[in-house]
């Protein structure tokens, strides 16, 4: 029979040492660009009602979610996302607020749904809400945060891939598809079941040009010229505003400078359930998964009883972490500056040279193993530790460099 107390359930893991150091780090720095772009930090609880992801809002499919019950018998889960919280806090806790209200997180979440971290269940996200305001700015502003929290983060070569939901949205509206058949073609091009799509559409008497359009919709990518040339065809309404809307996004990511790493991509369909307009996802080589995602979602705070419009993203920092480590680009860890070794009758010394080290911002670091000079080298040579400090009886100071 199994000892499982010396193991982590599945989907879980110990982060150890230089990684920790490292993931504390990634975090920090990300939190220091959130705050110096004017966001401010909010946590919301790790435990959560269902309803607030499911039940009647049914945001999250049920299977994917970590569930358990209180005492009074009521379906309690593990936060399986960072956005939805936020919406609940915006609708319950931010009714006076002036709006635009700009906040960031950063924190763990639980998943059955593989997707979010690998093979992990559990892992840390990182991300920001514009909560209040519907705007071309807005987008934009999320969209370069996101591309400058990767550069941040070490990663110089990546993409993010942007769509726009209402232009499949005007399109479905032009057809004359239920909201059903909608959503089931929206199933179809997320799953890249082109055959599947054509058989759908073909079923129905839908005008040629706009078939032809909803067919190759998965194929609409690249620069702007991909919205220039579908403006010359059968789009109107809806689809046709999008499509503007999508390019002045565009036109200010080109003023910031970051236009070479944006590309369109409209065969991006994220749920109709929860985005509503741009949605764009960023990848990088060495992960098979985007390592951020994001959209507007104008209609997810409205479930918790506020109208109110609402842009953000989040990026995985396990994945970032997955992606520089495939990269080869994790940094070296830093190695401690000094290990202090001490006669007892110097202790007092010992105390004193390691208090003023740490003073000048130097890693210091007391024996409290008796080690003599051949033992404290090798531990230094483990740690990393660039010079050891011998302290004699007499309290006299040698400084050794460890080879």
């Amino acid at each position: 029979m199994k000892r499982w107390n010396i193991y982590t359930p599945e989907g879980m893991q110990d982060i150890l040492f230089e990684r920790c150091y490292f993931k504390r780090n990634l975090e920090n720095s990300i939190r220091q660009l959130f705050l110096q772009s004017g966001y401010m930090e909010i946590e919301t609880p790790t435990v959560e009602f269902y309803d607030v992801f499911s039940g009647t809002q049914n945001l999250i499919p049920q299977e994917d979610m970590f569930k358990f019950t209180d005492p009074q018998g009521r379906i309690l889960v593990l936060k399986p996302d960072m956005t939805i919280p936020v919406a609940r806090v915006a609708a319950t806790k931010l009714k006076e607020n002036l709006w635009p209200v700009k906040v960031f997180y950063i924190g763990n979440t639980f998943s059955y749904n593989e997707m979010g971290g690998g093979k992990q269940k559990e892992y840390t996200q990182a991300g920001v809400e514009v909560l209040g305001i519907s705007s071309p700015e807005a987008d934009a502003e999320l969209i370069s945060l996101a591309i400058q929290a990767l550069q941040k983060a070490g990663i110089e070569e990546f993409q993010i891939d942007i769509g726009q939901v209402d232009f499949f949205r005007g399109l479905m509206e032009q057809s004359g598809l239920s909201e059903l058949e909608a959503e089931e073609i929206r199933e179809l091009i997320d799953k890249k079941d082109f055959v599947g799509v054509e058989q759908l559409v073909n079923s129905h008497a839908i005008a040629d040009e706009l078939k032809e359009l909803i067919l190759n919709l998965p194929r609409y990518f690249g620069s702007t010229d991909v919205i220039d040339e579908l403006a010359t065809k059968n789009v109107s309404g809806k689809a046709l505003k999008a499509l503007e809307y999508l390019k002045k996004v565009l036109a200010i990511l080109e003023d910031w400078g970051f236009a070479d790493h944006v590309s369109i991509d409209l065969g991006m369909v994220q749920s109709l359930n929860y985005y509503t307009g741009i949605v764009f996802r960023g990848f990088t080589y060495g992960v098979g998964y985007p390592v951020l995602s994001g959209g507007r979602y104008d209609n997810l705070i409205k479930r918790f009883g506020k109208d109110c419009p609402a842009t953000g993203f989040s990026l995985g920092i396990n994945m970032v972490m997955t992606a520089l480590e495939r990269q080869n680009k994790l940094p070296e860890p830093p190695g401690g500056s000094y290990y202090i070794i001490y006669h007892r009758n110097a202790r007092k010394k010992a105390f004193s040279v390691l208090s003023e080290l740490r003073q000048k911002g130097e890693t210091a670091e007391l024996d409290i193993a008796s080690m003599d000079i051949e033992k404290a080298r090798v531990y230094a040579k483990s740690k990393g530790i660039k010079n050891i400090i011998v302290i004699d009886e007499n309290s006299n100071v040698v400084t050794i460099g460890v080879s």
